[in-house]
Parts: structure tokens; C-alpha cells; sequence
């Protein structure tokens, strides 16, 4: 299906996009952050740039993140993202245009994915495909997903949680929340609010999670951090605890573990004694939370692992996707497919 033409898998995630080049490997890793000037409605920035903008712009720039929960919220803004990281990318080095996939979470409507889809061939591909999110993580964590054994992937990116068994070259069961770091943050957020009185901004959230941030204490940790007082309106410091953030995030972690106890309990019997054996294997930048894997483990009784380089996996799934096109032809999703035209 797609000839010769250069290939390109993309990860295009809540809080990075991540580009995947055949024979290459990972060629860029950016923010999915845009800076526009509301006066000429023109993007000043894109990706680390950009992201070094959010909370600090003039006012007639406004820093978006186009992707929401993981699916795109503006159209308009993620096809300049695109168009800006696919020409860095090849850097006009090809004659042919390139061949795109592109994964996607798995609970996306149609309406979604043909957004995607046509975003991906208005930034000029010569085709383009989408690949289901946990499948692209367990082919890029080197799970055996042909084979007809049982294999569960848990993916915690930056917008969505991707629950999913597979076995076949397929998807038995799954879950797909729209819960990942975005949402561990804005309940950081929320708690230092609540409690301390104090306002904090999404990229202080983010430092504290990154730091001491834990889903289950293995050693209580202390992080400095500033924010401004709801009481005075004046800058205020604090120390918060490892224990604190367990505390803060509680609800979205209660709702991935009832997620995962959901995705196990449909199961069929002989792929549940392949997942005992095996383990649940975790990928996106939400699995690296200290504790993360402890606390699954725990509560499932079942061994879980950590991917190796957990933050790619996806990347390199979705550009892995590309060089076994025979082989999950069933499992991809095409414009052809969904009755987009060229």
C-alpha cells in the first residue's frame, strides 16, 4: 500500500509528538504546544518553544496544546503543528511525499479518526493510516502480539489511559479513559488548592509530579515549591510531601485500577493464565509515577513490568506498524477505509 514513498509513524500525543522514521528510529520529539498572534492569526512558535510560552505570553499571544484527552480539539492548530514537525522531519530532503501512520486512542469516534485522517493527508501525505494506541505500544514494547497467547498492555500517556489485551495480531479486550498526566496534574492542582490555599500553575504541577510525584509511597520525598496565595494574592512557597501526592491522586489512579480490574474480569480464561504467566506490561510517560507498577501489581496479583523506554513506545510501534502493513491490515484504519477521497 505504500510503495516507496518515504514512511513516517507519529505519535500524536496529548502532551508530545513524537516522530518515527524508517530506518532511522525517533527523529523528533516535541511538545504539541502552538504559540498564535491573535492579531494576525499566525502561529510565533511551535513545540519546546511554544511550551516555554504557556503561562508567560503577552496578551495578544495565546499558547494552545490542540489535542485534548488525547484527540484533537482544534483542527486548524494541529495541522500547522503537523505541517511544522513532518517538515522538520524530512527537512524537503525526499522527492516522494511521505507515507503516514498515525495511532490513535482506541475509544475515538469515527468523526475523530477522520478528523486525524484528514489532518494527516492535508499536511501532504501520500497515504495515511491509523493504528490503535495499545496496539502500537506493545509492538513497540516487543510483546508477541501475532502469537495466539494472551498479552495485556497498559499505556498511560499525557491525555488517555489505553487498557488493552491482544492476541492475534489483535484486540481482544479493551478500556480507553480519558485520564493520563494532564488530568494527575489538574488534581495536583486542585489539592494544593484545597488545602493550603494556595494557586499553583500546570507547569509547577507538572515539576511536582516529575519530582516526588507517587501513586504509591516507597519513600516519602519533600519538594519546595511557589505559588500565590488565595487569601493575600501574594507569592507563598511550600513544601509538599511524596505521601501528599498519593493523596491528590487518588481518584484518577482509583479510576485506572478499576479500569484494569474491568479489562480482566472480560478476559476469556485462556488469555488470563497467559497474562499470569507473563505480566502486564506498562508504556506511556504516566507509568514512570513512582510506584506506578507496585501499586498494579498489588491490586491485581498479577506481575507487572515496565516497558524499556517507556516514554517511545509508541512512537516506535506505530513506525515498527509500518514494516508489517500484511500483517495488520485487518487492525488499521485507512482514509480508503472510511470513505475519505483524495
Amino acid at each position: 500500500m505504500f510503495g516507496l514513498s518515504k514512511r513516517i509513524g507519529i505519535d500524536l500525543g496529548t502532551a508530545n509528538v513524537i516522530v518515527f522514521e524508517e530506518g532511522k528510529g525517533i527523529i523528533l520529539q516535541e511538545p504539541s504546544v502552538v504559540a498564535i498572534d491573535t492579531n494576525t492569526n499566525k502561529p510565533v512558535a511551535v513545540g519546546t518553544e511554544a511550551r516555554r510560552m504557556l503561562g508567560r505570553t503577552p496578551g495578544n499571544i495565546v499558547a494552545i496544546r490542540p489535542l485534548k484527552e488525547g484527540v484533537i480539539a482544534d483542527f486548524e492548530v494541529t495541522e500547522i503543528m503537523l505541517k511544522h514537525f513532518i517538515s522538520q522531519a524530512i527537512r524537503r530532503r525526499h522527492l516522494f511525499k511521505p507515507s503516514v501512520m498515525v495511532c490513535v486512542p482506541v475509544g475515538i469516534t469515527g468523526v475523530e479518526r477522520r478528523a486525524v485522517l484528514e489532518s494527516a493527508m492535508q499536511i501532504g501525505a501520500r497515504h495515511a493510516a491509523l493504528i490503535e494506541e495499545p496496539l502500537a505500544a506493545a509492538i513497540g514494547a516487543g510483546l508477541p502480539i501475532a502469537d495466539p497467547s494472551g498479552s495485556m498492555i497498559i499505556d498511560i500517556g499525557g491525555g488517555t489511559t489505553e487498557i488493552a489485551v491482544i492476541s492475534l495480531g489483535g484486540i481482544v479486550v479493551s478500556k480507553s479513559l480519558r485520564i493520563g498526566g494532564d488530568r494527575f496534574d489538574s488534581a495536583l492542582i486542585r489539592y494544593i488548592r484545597d488545602k493550603y490555599n494556595l494557586i499553583i500553575g500546570e507547569k509547577t504541577a507538572e515539576e511536582i509530579k516529575v519530582n516526588i510525584g507517587a501513586a504509591y509511597v516507597e519513600e516519602d520525598r519533600e519538594y519546595e515549591v511557589r505559588g500565590r496565595s488565595v487569601i493575600s494574592g501574594l507569592p507563598k512557597n511550600l513544601v509538599i510531601t511524596s505521601r501528599e501526592t498519593v493523596e491528590a491522586f487518588s481518584e484518577p489512579i482509583n479510576a485506572i485500577l478499576d479500569a484494569v480490574r474491568s479489562v480482566l474480569e472480560q478476559t476469556p480464561p485462556e488469555l488470563s493464565a497467559d497474562i499470569m504467566d507473563r505480566g502486564i506490561i506498562m508504556t506511556g510517560g504516566g507509568s514512570l509515577l513512582t510506584g506506578m507498577t507496585t501499586l498494579l501489581s498489588k491490586e491485581t496479583d498479577i506481575p507487572v513490568f515496565l516497558a524499556d523506554d517507556p516514554l517511545t513506545c509508541v512512537a516506535r510501534g506505530t513506525g515498527h506498524a509500518l514494516e508489517e502493513m500484511d500483517k495488520l491490515g485487518d487492525s488499521l484504519i485507512t482514509y480508503e477505509g472510511l470513505g475519505i477521497k483524495r
